[in-house]
C-alpha cells in the first residue's frame, strides 16, 4: 500500500492540485492535499487491511468455496464504512452545518418532507475547501444518511437550481440507490475473487513465488489479479452508476418540476466536466451520463409534460 502510495503521489499532485490550480478549479494549498491525501492512504491501509484479514480468514475457514462468502463480506465492508462514514471519516475532511435558515433551507426542507426525508439530514459543507466545483451528493445508508450541498453550490446557484439539484439527491436516497451498489460490488467481488481464487497458482509462478493462495505472501499476486480485472470491470461499474444518475435526474423532474433550472445547474458542471465525450469515452470512464444528454433529456421532459407554451 505504501509502494502504491508512493507511485500514485505524482499523479494525484498533478491531476488533483497542479491542474485544477492551474485552471482555477481549486484554491486548497499543497500542505493541505497533501494532508488529506495522507489521511486517505491511513484510512484505505485501515480498512483495506481489515478487509484482507477478513478474506485471508475466509479462504482458510470456508475452503474451496470461499470466493463465494466473499461477496457476503464485501457486503458488510462496504456497509459499515458507509454507515460510519457521515459520522467518522467526512469531517475529517469538511465541516458539515444544516443549511442556515433562509428560504433556501425553508425550500430544502419542504422537500425533505415530501420524500419522508428527516429535515435534519440535510447539510451544507465547505467543499470550496477542496474545489471550485458546483456538487452536491448523498452519503451514509438508513437513519444515518444525509444529503450536502456544497457551499460553492449554495452561494452560485439560484434557488430553483439548488431545489432541482437536492430533488436530484434526494432521488438516490428515496429510489435505494446505494443499497442497490452494494449488491452489486458484493457481486462484482465474488467475480474477481472468483478469478483470483482459479488464477492465482500460476500466475505465482509466473512471478516466482511458492507461497499459496491462502499465504500472506501472495498478497501482491493477488492484488495484481483484482486491479487487472478490476479495471476490466470499471465499464460496467460506470454504466451502473450513469444509469441511477439519470434516474436520479427523472426523480427530480417528477418531483421539483423545474427542467430548465436542472439543465442550467448542469451547464455549471460542464466548466470541469467535458460535457460532449465521444461515445466510446463516456461508456468506458464516465460515472456521469454527458452534460449534453443530460441537458436534453430535461427539455425533452419539458416539452412532454408542460406543453408547447412553456416548452418554447
Amino acid at each position: 500500500l505504501l509502494l502504491s502510495a508512493i507511485l500514485t503521489l505524482p499523479w494525484d499532485l498533478y491531476s488533483g492540485w497542479w491542474r485544477e490550480t492551474a485552471y482555477g478549479r481549486t484554491s486548497q494549498p499543497l500542505g493541505d492535499h497533501l494532508g488529506q491525501y495522507a489521511i486517505l492512504l491511513l484510512l484505505g491501509a485501515l480498512f483495506g487491511g481489515l478487509f484482507f484479514l477478513g478474506i485471508y480468514a475466509l479462504i482458510r475457514r470456508a475452503g474451496k468455496r470461499w470466493w463465494i462468502w466473499s461477496g457476503g463480506l464485501a457486503a458488510l465492508a462496504i456497509t459499515a464504512v458507509l454507515l460510519v462514514s457521515p459520522i467518522l471519516i467526512e469531517p475529517l475532511f469538511n465541516d458539515y452545518k444544516p443549511v442556515p435558515a433562509g428560504p433556501v433551507r425553508d425550500a430544502l426542507v419542504a422537500q425533505a418532507k415530501e420524500a419522508g426525508i428527516s429535515p435534519d439530514r440535510i447539510y451544507m459543507f465547505d467543499g470550496s475547501r477542496q474545489s471550485n466545483n458546483f456538487t452536491a451528493n448523498v452519503s451514509g445508508i438508513g437513519h444515518a444518511a444525509r444529503i450536502a450541498i456544497s457551499d460553492v453550490a449554495l452561494k452560485g446557484a439560484s434557488l430553483d437550481e439548488v431545489k432541482a439539484v437536492t430533488g436530484h439527491e434526494i432521488g438516490h436516497y428515496v429510489l435505494g440507490h446505494i443499497w442497490r451498489m452494494i449488491i452489486v460490488f458484493a457481486l462484482i467481488a465474488v467475480a474477481l475473487f472468483f478469478l483470483a481464487d482459479r488464477l492465482f497458482p500460476r500466475l505465482a509462478r509466473l512471478f516466482g513465488s511458492n507461497a499459496t493462495i491462502d499465504d500472506p505472501r501472495g498478497f501482491p499476486v493477488m492484488m495484481f489479479i483484482l486491479s487487472l480485472f478490476g479495471l476490466a470491470a470499471l465499464p460496467v461499474q460506470n454504466y451502473l452508476v450513469r444509469t441511477g444518475e439519470t434516474e436520479a435526474d427523472a426523480y427530480s423532474l417528477r418531483t421539483v418540476n423545474l427542467p430548465d433550472a436542472l439543465a442550467s445547474a448542469l451547464v455549471k458542471t460542464a466548466e470541469y466536466r467535458s460535457p460532449r465525450p465521444n461515445a466510446v469515452e463516456e461508456f468506458i470512464f464516465y460515472s456521469h451520463p454527458s452534460v449534453e444528454r443530460r441537458v436534453r433529456v430535461a427539455m425533452e421532459w419539458k416539452a412532454k409534460h408542460m406543453g408547447p407554451s412553456v416548452a418554447k
